[in-house]
């Protein structure tokens, strides 16, 4: 009991303390000067984008980075093959662009020149605004995510039963999720903002510096 007793009892006042109601404080200095909490030079950027607002983004970046998140969605437009064709809606939705898919799908390394276009021209080039090169890397990571689905209904392909429904609900997970890339990721950009989409967002800052 003494050696509580000695825990909350009211420590001596200390010289300089200022001492109020029995307790002791440390006295305030007005030039002490703390530290300030740093960010990182993406995050801080990204903060600057989104706090300036619309006006901060020229149109030509917004028209650049909305174009951008294109690039995914029509090198994944194949895993759409059932939700198309079984839902009208997707079919009325996705047939303005028929033309551009045809062309995109035209010349089997259409792909991948663009991927090297868009990374070493866009992403690595400083003349562009880091609004448009984080928004490129965006698409492009979305777009190497691909690797993963392709590869898994390489080594698992089914032809009925359970397993054909597995990859048909694989393949249109991944062809909702690139459709809501682009809607979110084109719509964003036209007006300025920085759309973040998750599973790739983190890895695009890491990328443009």
């Amino acid at each position: 009991m003494a050696i509580i007793s000695q825990l909350f009892a009211p420590l001596p006042s200390l010289p300089g303390t200022l001492t109020l109601t029995g307790r002791s404080f440390l006295p305030l200095n007005p030039s002490t000067q703390f530290p300030k909490p740093r960010l990182s030079r993406e995050r801080a950027a990204t903060l600057v984008l989104q706090s300036k607002g619309d006006d901060s983004v020229d149109a030509s970046d917004r028209i650049i980075s909305a174009v951008c998140y294109f690039y995914p969605f029509f090198d994944g437009i194949q895993y759409g093959k059932f939700i198309i064709t079984q839902y009208q809606p997707f079919q009325i939705l996705i047939q303005p662009l028929f033309p551009a898919i045809r062309a995109f799908k035209s010349f089997p390394f259409n792909g991948f020149l663009i991927f090297i276009t868009l990374y070493f021209v866009v992403v690595r080039n400083p003349n562009f605004s880091r609004y448009v090169r984080f928004n490129t890397m965006q698409a492009i990571v979305l777009d190497v995510l691909l690797i993963f689905p392709d590869l898994l209904e390489r080594s698992f392909n089914p032809r009925d039963g359970f397993g054909l429904d597995v990859v048909m609900s694989l393949d249109s997970t991944v062809f909702l999720f690139l459709l809501v890339s682009l809607i979110y990721g084109f719509s964003a950009c036209l007006f300025g903002l920085i759309p973040r989409l998750p599973l790739v967002a983190e890895a695009a800052d890491r990328q443009v510096l």
